[in-house]
C-alpha cells in the first residue's frame, strides 16, 4: 500500500518511507507488484497532490462506485467474486454519476432494491493490469440501506457466485479473504 501525505500519520507505525526527490511511480509499481504483502510505503511530501496527479496521468483511469449496504437487522451485504469476498461495486456508464452508478451496481450484482442512498464514505484507488495496460480504478463508496430482502440473486455473469447478509461479528471471515482496500474500509468503519 502506498500512502501519499504531507503529514506523518499518527496511526501508522510500521512503514518504509520513500524519498520524494527519487520517487518514480512506474519503477515503484514494478518493484512491489509481485510482493503481495501488506507492507506500507509512505511518500511524505508537501507536494503530495502533485505526486498523485502524476500517478493518475501515468495510466488509464476507470471510475466505479459501490456500497456498504445494511438491512433492518443491522447486517451488511457482501459478495463472493473471483475467490474473494468483496463489496458490490462496478464501473460507471457514460454520463452516469457515482451516486446513480453505486445504486445501480449494488442492485444488479445482488438482485435487491436499495431504498436509501446515504452519505459518501470515501474514494479508494487501486491498480490492476488488463491486456498489459495499467489501470487506475477509482471507486466511490456510499452507505446504503435495503429492506429485509432475504433472497439475494448473485449476478453470475459478473463472476459473483454468492451474495449474503452478514452480521458484524462475522467480518473476520471477510477480512481473512478479501482485498486490502476492502479490509481497510471495514477497519475504518468498524
Amino acid at each position: 500500500m502506498l500512502i501519499l501525505t504531507d503529514a506523518q500519520p499518527a496511526d501508522i507505525q510500521d512503514y518504509q518511507e520513500l524519498k520524494p526527490s527519487e520517487f518514480n511511480f512506474l519503477q515503484f509499481y514494478e518493484q512491489v507488484k509481485e510482493q503481495n504483502s501488506p507492507k506500507i510505503y509512505l511518500l511524505l511530501s508537501k507536494k503530495f497532490k502533485l505526486h498523485f496527479k502524476r500517478i493518475k496521468h501515468s495510466m488509464k483511469m476507470i471510475k466505479a462506485a459501490g456500497g456498504l449496504v445494511t438491512n433492518t437487522e443491522n447486517q451488511y451485504l457482501f459478495i463472493f467474486r473471483n475467490g474473494k469476498w468483496d463489496l458490490p461495486k462496478g464501473k460507471l456508464d457514460p454520463g452516469e454519476t457515482t451516486k446513480i452508478a453505486a445504486v445501480r451496481e449494488v442492485e444488479e450484482e445482488c438482485g435487491i432494491k436499495i431504498n436509501k442512498l446515504g452519505i459518501k464514505i470515501c474514494d479508494t484507488y487501486h491498480i490492476y493490469e488488463m491486456n498489459k495496460e495499467r489501470i487506475l480504478k477509482k471507486t466511490s463508496w456510499y452507505r446504503m440501506s435495503a429492506m429485509n430482502q432475504k433472497e439475494l440473486i448473485p449476478q453470475l455473469e459478473e463472476g459473483i457466485t454468492d451474495a449474503r447478509w452478514l452480521d458484524p461479528g462475522d467480518f473476520m471471515m471477510i477480512r481473512q479473504n478479501t482485498y486490502p482496500l476492502i479490509r481497510d474500509l471495514l477497519n475504518t468503519e468498524f
